[in-house]
């Protein structure tokens, strides 16, 4: 969630000598320590972290730049403001969507369930990324939701080729380093996947829906 600051506010903490990024999400993150007295909160690098009980939210800090795009704050490396299009990005994923039988969007909240169910170590924008790059190659990308154990577990063996790659940021064209340190969950992900979609081959649904469990949690009903 984009939190939009006033001018003012950046012109306040361009007068820090330090890393003015991090003070600056650490004082957005007191003000919500003082609505949310009792909630584990906690600055990442970009966001503010609010870990609810049934949900996670992250916060991200942002001034508005005459390009209407934003920038919003880096603590590595001493600090620095990051430029973002989100409005670029909710375009591309939009027409992704509508050309590939509006299946990316249920892809997304399908990977997002397994990023936090499994704590996937990848940021949910690149998970959204990857999987618009996914969508548009697979064989299934026009059918309906009766197709969708075969594009996940598709989409785990892609993904797992996808270590140590790059995706391309729409709006911005920055290119962002994926690394592998979740390549190892995308591998279970895959095998759990692919013996789910062997149970439903011969109708043991009951054990299919163990399998999808134990990727993307105990919210996704055993049956159907």
């Amino acid at each position: 969630m984009y939190f939009l600051l006033p001018p003012d506010v950046c012109q306040r903490f361009q007068g820090y000598l330090w890393n003015r990024q991090s003070a600056l999400l650490q004082e957005v993150k007191q003000a919500i320590v003082e609505t949310y007295p009792d909630t584990d909160i906690r600055g990442d690098g970009q966001v503010i972290l609010v870990r609810f009980e049934t949900y996670n939210v992250e916060v991200v800090p942002a001034f508005l730049l005459t390009n209407r795009h934003y920038w919003i704050c880096n603590t590595h490396d001493g600090g620095s403001y990051k430029e973002t299009a989100p409005q670029a990005e909710a375009i591309y994923i939009e027409d992704i969507d509508k050309t590939n039988n509006r299946n990316l969007r249920p892809l997304i909240r399908m990977l997002k369930s397994w990023q936090a169910w499994c704590s996937v170590p990848i940021k949910s924008f690149e998970l959204e990324l990857l999987a618009a790059d996914f969508i548009g190659r697979s064989p299934w990308r026009s059918k309906d939701f009766f197709w969708f154990d075969w594009i996940t577990r598709d989409f785990f063996a892609y993904l797992y080729h996808r270590a140590n790659s790059s995706v391309v940021v729409p709006g911005t064209f920055e290119s962002i380093y994926l690394g592998n340190a979740w390549q190892s969950r995308a591998t279970t992900a895959y095998l759990r996947a692919e013996k789910a979609c062997r149970y439903e081959e011969f109708n043991q649904v009951e054990a299919a829906g163990e399998e999808w469990q134990k990727i993307f949690g105990l919210q996704i009903p055993q049956t159907v």
